[in-house]
């Protein structure tokens, strides 16, 4: 049984986690910031599974992360280096981030009515990562960005969808999209060489 305090830490770790991949520009500290989320993904999970159960959310979420590392180590392309943000959307990103966090401040003491299964950490955990990844895939239009705010969003669904099923054929079926995802970003990234080649 996973201690009653690993759940605040998961909370503050997925709150970093999906504000770092929101900041960060280059890719691999996306990749870390994914990683590291998933294992706040693992902890607030491993509440309603088993925590054998509770690692098929982590081991697929850095399965996918490998992937998509893989598929940009092996791009022709440039667009992968970091950039350096200038300050004023530094600034923009933050304060949009706080907005997102004064609307999860407003609706997360009322979803006891509607989600009631979940304690208020795996609640918090849930909304904080569906939230930063829906603001996350608002300000990009690059394959791997939106990839990783996808896979925020559904690490944030799985937490909420933990508490309802439990079966082990749905937990295999979510890790398969999560692979899947990745899958299709690294297809997007690696397109282009593979149609120079051809």
């Amino acid at each position: 049984m996973i201690p009653e305090w690993s759940l605040i830490v998961a909370v503050v770790l997925v709150s970093l986690t999906s504000l770092g991949l929101l900041l960060s520009r280059d890719w691999r500290l996306g990749i870390i910031w994914l990683a590291l989320q998933y294992l706040g993904v693992f902890l607030l999970v491993s509440r309603s599974w088993s925590v054998e159960l509770a690692v098929i959310k982590m081991v697929a979420g850095w399965m996918a992360g490998a992937v998509l590392g893989a598929a940009i180590t092996n791009s022709p392309g440039k667009e992968f280096k970091a950039t350096s943000t200038s300050l004023a959307e530094g600034v923009f990103r933050m304060l949009s981030a706080g907005v997102v966090a004064l609307v999860l401040v407003s609706v997360v003491p009322d979803s006891t009515t509607w989600v009631l299964r979940l304690n208020a950490a795996s609640r918090w955990g849930a909304f904080i990562l569906i939230g930063m990844g829906l603001l996350h895939l608002g300000f990009t239009n690059h394959p791997l960005r939106i990839t990783l705010g996808l896979l925020t969003v559904l690490s944030g669904f799985e937490i909420l969808y933990a508490a309802v099923e439990t079966s082990t054929l749905v937990a295999g079926l979510l890790a398969v999209i999560n692979l899947g995802l990745a899958l299709v970003c690294a297809y997007l990234v690696l397109a282009p060489g593979i149609e120079e080649k051809e």
